[in-house]
């Protein structure tokens, strides 16, 4: 993870003076978790989660205000201000200040979409099955939110069918029963396959 890390803070900025990471993947594939651990590998990387860009009226349709709110100030060195989304309440509240650090991590399903792809510097897919990783979310959210699983499925089906990100990770991210095994995405050309785990951190491929 720590080499990962390394890989990743030598890369050339890609969006103003930021190196913009994206992390993508279904829906309860553990994308959150795996940025966690790689924001600490990075010395406290801000990351950026889309949960606080989307809401319940656009959960797929906010590449406008992530654009002009975030990409936009960034890739002009400055300090980016977006409203959070309370999931709850069902509305947004105050905005949150993203200052352009040397690394963000962009986390959330559609991270990779088309319209942000030229702003990464490397994008990484949790290699989770849909069905599997539905599962998964369904059983941490619980009966409270089955009906918002039913919606978000429908949603993030056609999301993924318009716009996939998959064929475009350079690195693809599966869980193991410790750490994590980071292989050579579709979109990646450098070096062989190799795995990454927290315990003997060995070289990652990136």
């Amino acid at each position: 993870m720590h080499d990962l890390a390394s890989r990743l803070r030598q890369l050339p900025p890609s969006c103003g003076p930021v190196r913009l990471i994206g992390v993508d993947g279904h829906a309860g594939s553990g994308k959150s978790t795996f940025a966690g651990h790689l924001a600490d590998a990075l010395g406290g990387a801000p990351v950026l989660r889309l949960d606080d860009i989307a809401s319940h009226d656009e959960l797929f349709d906010w590449t406008g205000r992530l654009l002009s709110e975030v990409i936009t100030p960034l890739s002009h060195g400055e300090t980016a201000h977006y409203a959070v989304y309370d999931w709850h309440a069902r509305r947004f509240g105050p905005s949150r200040t993203l200052p352009p650090a040397p690394v963000i991590l962009l986390e959330g399903v559609g991270a990779g979409r088309r319209a942000l792809r030229p702003h990464l510097a490397r994008l990484l897919w949790m290699e989770l099955p849909r069905e599997e990783s539905w599962a998964r979310g369904r059983s941490r959210d619980g009966a409270e939110l089955r009906e918002f699983w039913e919606g978000w499925v429908a949603a993030e089906q056609r999301h993924f069918a318009e716009d996939p990100s998959r064929p475009f990770a350079d690195l693809l991210v599966r869980q193991c029963q410790k750490g994590y095994a980071i292989t050579k995405g579709p979109a990646g050309t450098v070096g062989p396959d190799r795995d990454v785990t927290h315990g003997d951190d060995p070289s990652a491929m990136c």
